[in-house]
């Protein structure tokens, strides 16, 4: 079943096309890594995903939902449904670990603080954060601000969460510790995730599918082992990371 699809997207910023015609359906309860080059538009997949961008053709459509039909109050309920994970956090710097996980309940909920409380402990117990509840994130390392941005991405047990380049800098075993966060959190939300990665180890171990952003349109598609074994040379250039093939170096 389909929690989310987009459907023919063009997407421009300014002269330049960032996506052409480019279709891509998510799966539910499943993990679906996007891969391809630096500067390819993975990223705006997950804008165009939770409504922060909008096709110039196309749609978005998310649990049947047109988002480009929604007006902007629309919207904003309709977001409390999809997590997002920056890359680099995003944390504020100003709000302790446990302040910064509880923002969503606190902006788009009528709970109590109790309530808040025992969710937000529940969900950094959740990435192994209990006990940094009441640190600042300039105390916490370059893993631990990644799992407190997880915590507050799913803090509202949200349908789909969005991850974007959850391992970049990191070093092996943090990555592996994040990885095994992103399966684990789905598996416990019982939800769908979509991964923006360049770490096909990291990927490989996650995904439940795979896409291949290349030149503005998706070129592959599968399961890992259906990617891996694609005839397409492009596709096989970038995960073997070959300077020989079509890709231009």
């Amino acid at each position: 079943m389909k929690l989310a699809r987009i459907e023919g997207v063009t997407l421009r910023y300014g002269e330049r096309v960032i996506l052409q015609n480019c279709s891509l359906d998510i799966e539910e309860g499943a993990i679906t890594c996007l891969i391809g080059l630096s500067g390819s538009g993975k990223s705006t997949i997950l804008r165009l995903l939770n409504g922060l961008r909008q096709p110039d053709a196309g749609r978005v459509m998310v649990r049947g939902v047109d988002l480009s039909n929604l007006r902007d109050r629309q919207l904003i309920d309709f977001r409390r449904k999809i997590g997002f994970s920056f890359q680099f956090g995003a944390l504020f710097d100003s709000l302790t670990v446990g302040d910064n996980v509880a923002m969503p309940l606190r902006e788009h909920t009528k709970m109590s603080k109790s309530e808040i409380d025992r969710i937000v402990l529940e969900t950094l117990d959740t990435v192994g954060l209990a006990n940094a509840r009441d640190q600042m994130p300039s105390q916490l390392s370059g893993g631990m601000v990644k799992r407190a941005g997880f915590a507050r991405a799913v803090v509202s047990n949200p349908d789909l969460v969005l991850y974007d380049e959850p391992t970049t800098g990191l070093d092996p075993v943090i990555t592996h510790v994040l990885t095994d966060t992103i399966k684990r959190l789905r598996k416990q939300l019982n939800g769908t995730a979509v991964v923006v990665s360049h770490d096909l180890e990291s990927i490989y171990a996650m995904a439940d599918y795979v896409a291949m952003l290349f030149e503005g349109a998706i070129i592959a598609y599968g399961t890992v082992a259906e990617v891996q074994q694609s005839a397409n040379p492009i596709v096989q250039q970038f995960i073997q990371g070959s300077e020989v093939g079509p890709i231009p170096i």
